[in-house]
């Protein structure tokens, strides 16, 4: 443990942090998007003068008073490991950031943070109230993402930050979710079990020390964390006023790449990328995209193609790309049965080409149809002659 530990003056600041939580939370009410990363800026004798002068000079005192040993007992007691500015490995991204955390605590696999460079890693972050397409596209983006070498970073809250977690575990990819409260405490709960298994394959990382709760101040301050690790931050889907759209705020202030995902323009949860793309930000259909804007066109290339369709099953895939979403809507297209087009959709969705909505009805997967032959294979035909 002693080779990944912060410094001790570090430790403190995240120390710091934790019991200044309540101030903070006071202080940035009214401006939380933006308050709180400016406030993180500061030195802890600033910080604490900006947001609690008396009580907080106690706890200076406090903290100063703690041996270097104390803190190494805590960070033992819950499994974390610690690294801070200080030390060579911690992450160049971070590192070159002006309003990056001073320490970062976590779990999983330090190498995996000491190894991560801005243009390794793709943050993918998005509405907690997704839709099934945003759903969708965030964990099928995120696997091909993985498939070819990338970490995925996100903030493993509802929606989808989850779904890019999953897609990359999908691709037994590398992911690393950044929180904002403890790195031990998994949130929201109910990812309890999405938190395990980033643990196990990945990292869970915090500037806050173990045990910590979550404020509303403290997810903007984590969204700058994402924002500088990779080298692209890519929007799914996003509401007007939207704390993904923080992070693509904080994305541009740093020269990194900004992506967002296209949608329909009467779709709420579209608004936010929608407006991304119309203020010049980068069109993501699928992972190539984010890799032409990453590494350059041509320099990596990423297909999934599912397997060969017969005719009936390509005929119903195109009856839903049109805008046939349920079994009786299919059969009146395409002619089939109710259940003779039930049975063929559920092929579809076994073979990845389609998948099932909450409301019951089916969507489009980004799994490409193999590019079927021409019917037309006598030289012949459609010649000037024939």
């Amino acid at each position: 443990m002693s080779e990944r530990r912060a410094c001790v003056e570090c430790l403190r600041r995240s120390w710091l942090l934790a019991l200044l939580g309540s101030f903070l939370e006071r202080t940035a009410t009214g401006k939380v998007g933006r308050r709180s990363p400016e406030l993180l800026r500061l030195s802890d004798e600033d910080l604490v003068e900006a947001v609690a002068p008396e009580p907080g000079k106690k706890m200076l005192e406090d903290l100063a008073a703690l041996e270097e040993g104390w803190f190494a007992e805590r960070l033992e007691e819950a499994g974390c490991w610690s690294i801070c500015r200080h030390d060579d490995r911690f992450p160049p991204g971070l590192r070159d950031a002006a309003d990056g955390p001073r320490v970062l605590l976590g779990l999983g696999d330090f190498g995996l943070l000491e190894a991560i460079e801005p243009q390794a890693a793709v943050t993918i972050v998005g509405s907690r109230r997704a839709t099934s397409y945003g759903r969708e596209v965030a964990r099928d983006l995120a696997r091909e993402l993985s498939d070819a070498g990338l970490v995925v970073v996100s903030g493993l809250a509802f929606g989808i930050d989850a779904c890019a977690h999953r897609g990359a575990l999908d691709a037994k990819g590398r992911t690393i979710a950044v929180l904002g409260c403890g790195p031990d405490t998994p949130y929201p709960a109910a990812h309890r079990g999405l938190w395990r298994a980033i643990v196990e394959t990945g990292a869970v990382i915090s500037e806050l020390p173990p045990g910590s709760t979550p404020w509303r101040w403290s997810f903007p301050a984590r969204n700058r964390v994402m924002a500088a690790l990779a080298g692209m931050t890519v929007v799914v889907e996003a509401a007007a006023r939207s704390g993904s759209l923080i992070t693509a705020d904080l994305a541009t202030e740093l020269g990194r790449d900004l992506g967002a995902v296209p949608g329909p323009v009467t779709s709420r949860p579209s608004v936010g990328p929608n407006e991304l793309l119309a203020g010049g930000a980068c069109v993501v259909r699928g992972a190539q995209d984010v890799l032409d804007a990453m590494l350059g066109a041509g320099a990596c290339s990423v297909e999934r193609t599912g397997p060969p369709l017969e005719q009936d099953l390509a005929e119903v895939l195109s009856a839903v790309e049109a805008g046939a979403t349920n079994a009786d809507a299919v059969a009146i297209a395409v002619g089939l049965s109710a259940a003779a087009a039930s049975v063929t959709l559920a092929r579809l969705e076994l073979l990845g080409y389609l998948t099932t909505t909450p409301t019951g009805t089916f969507a489009r997967t980004l799994l490409s149809a193999p590019t079927r032959p021409s019917p037309q294979t006598d030289d012949s035909v459609g010649s000037p002659d024939g």
